[in-house]
């Protein structure tokens, strides 16, 4: 779960860093690239929600 959690704080990094560039100065590959670190922090909370709840039931 340790490591999970550090994946999703280094997509989310990346999807704060390329987002703000797509923001301030209109990079519009910072947005796509924002567009798809978004779509995999999407799997990642699904991936923690299942682990948690397993976690839970121990």
């Amino acid at each position: 779960m340790k490591d999970l959690i550090l994946k999703i704080e280094a997509e989310f990094e990346s999807f704060q860093k390329d987002a703000n560039s797509q923001l301030e100065s209109g990079n519009k590959a910072a947005g796509t690239r924002a567009r798809k670190a978004s779509l995999e922090l999407t799997k990642l909370f699904k991936e923690f929600r299942k682990v948690s709840v397993e976690e839970g039931k121990k």
